[in-house]
């Protein structure tokens, strides 16, 4: 799968529907006819748009959760509980539902971010709140990124 990346603004019309950026539908490109599933952002108050592909793959890994342990039983209803399939219009629109929209506190200006696998949904004052925040990026890349070797090559 393609690295889905860039930043577009979009607005979310009365009936909860926003235009699907044209940059991303092309790095997607037979992906984005397959339809997506949106669900909640385990971190943040965003929605998350799985490619259909991207979603069975984590559905997958979920499957494999034994149900019997309440743990794994609570989080993978939880997780799981707001996906929703969608598809686009004839026009290349989707339909954010109206719980996940909530959810997300959406208002009519929508940022549509690109980010690796999957594309997030964010309120776009949310999204600048959240840009905003006092965070150390460069204590975060090593925290995160520290232990990693950039030699290596990437396994697809």
């Amino acid at each position: 799968m393609t690295s889905l990346i860039g930043e577009y603004d979009c607005r979310i019309d009365p009936k909860g529907r926003f235009m699907f950026p044209v940059d991303l539908r092309n790095q997607l490109a037979a992906a984005f006819e397959k339809g997506f599933v949106i669900n909640r952002n385990l971190h943040q108050k965003c929605l998350v748009l799985y490619p259909v592909n991207e979603w069975e793959k984590l559905n997958k890994t979920l499957s494999k959760l034994n149900r019997l342990i309440k743990a794994n039983d609570v989080f993978v209803r939880k997780f799981t509980g707001g996906a929703t399939n969608v598809l686009s219009d004839s026009t290349g629109r989707l339909l954010i539902p109206k719980s996940l929209s909530e959810y997300a506190c959406l208002g009519n200006d929508l940022k549509v971010i690109g980010s690796n696998n999957i594309i997030e949904l964010w309120d776009k004052k949310q999204y600048e709140d959240f840009l905003n925040q006092d965070i150390n990026i460069e204590k975060l890349a090593e925290d995160v990124l520290g232990g990693l070797n950039f030699n290596d090559e990437v396994n697809e």
